[in-house]
């Protein structure tokens, strides 16, 4: 899709405290943009700090948080928002039948409500101005749900719905709406979903307790290194940046060898075939 070229370099970046966030707000910022990270820790937007950002506090599961935070953007930029990365997330463990329901809130909470409110929040100022960029930073399990990681997929599957609706609405208007589909980046993303399932999934009464707990303890010791199939944070910032400055951005960047297989066979395989090489992890 052809879009007009971004008029003010200044970007809002969600989830800067590691990983992918971290990564994309460096390389714009070595690329010249004015970068506005968030974070929610007080240590993270510390560290932030050291490293020569202003970020802003905010909590995507707090609607009060992300309207507060909308508003200092548009102040410090003077309304002037070139673009918007939504990379703010996290993923919820467990078989679906295990997650209770104020826990599958949480997730839609983070990874959908949060981020389409903000989103919402700040498309005026892109409207007004006649060009811009929306970033979602999905993932390869928002095409294909992944078993153990349903609550997750869902999320994901919402965001690409909406980006998928909204980008049709916004035609004309200058501002794009572009997804980000990463498959395995080496992150704390494992670790901390293994800490969360710890924390949330009742291991005792579920049928999968030995499962999980061997799992959950895989990723807590097992750090992934980079190769063929595991890419490091920065193959997604190098993608994020172009979908902000190229002027004819993809609607969709698959990263790693695995987020292209899944397209695809989301696209051209049968049910049947799916079902059958996601269920090899429930025979293990």
């Amino acid at each position: 899709m052809k879009l007009p070229p971004i008029q003010y370099k200044t970007v809002l970046i969600t989830g800067c405290s590691t990983g992918i966030g971290a990564s994309s707000a460096r390389l714009l910022k070595e690329r010249g943009w004015t970068v506005i990270p968030t974070a929610r820790k007080e240590a993270d937007l510390e560290r932030l700090r050291d490293e020569g950002f202003d970020p802003i506090e905010m909590d995507m599961a707090d609607s009060e948080s992300v309207a507060r935070g909308a508003e200092e953007v548009l102040r410090r930029t003077e309304g002037r928002l070139g673009g918007l990365v939504n990379n703010a997330g996290f993923g919820q463990s467990g078989a679906v039948e295990d997650v209770k329901r104020e826990h599958l809130l949480h997730q839609f909470e983070v990874n959908v409500f949060g981020l389409q409110d903000l989103t919402n929040r700040l498309l005026p100022a892109m409207r007004k101005q006649g060009a811009g960029r929306i970033v979602h930073v999905s993932s390869v399990v928002g095409r294909v749900s992944i078993p153990f990681l349903g609550c997750y997929s869902a999320s994901k599957f919402a965001v690409e719905a909406l980006a998928d609706a909204q980008r049709v609405e916004l035609y004309g208007s200058g501002v794009g709406v572009i997804l980000i589909e990463p498959g395995p980046i080496i992150t704390e993303f494992r670790r901390t979903a293994a800490q969360r399932a710890e924390e949330t999934l009742d291991l005792e009464k579920s049928g999968k307790s030995q499962f999980y707990i061997e799992q959950i303890q895989k990723r807590l010791d097992h750090q992934k290194k980079a190769n063929l199939i595991n890419k490091e944070p920065e193959a997604v910032a190098i993608k994020i940046v172009r979908a902000l400055e190229s002027s004819r951005p993809k609607r969709r960047y698959a990263i790693t060898i695995p987020a292209h297989l899944g397209a695809f066979m989301r696209r051209f395989a049968p049910d049947a075939l799916v079902d059958f090489v996601l269920s090899r992890k429930v025979r293990e």
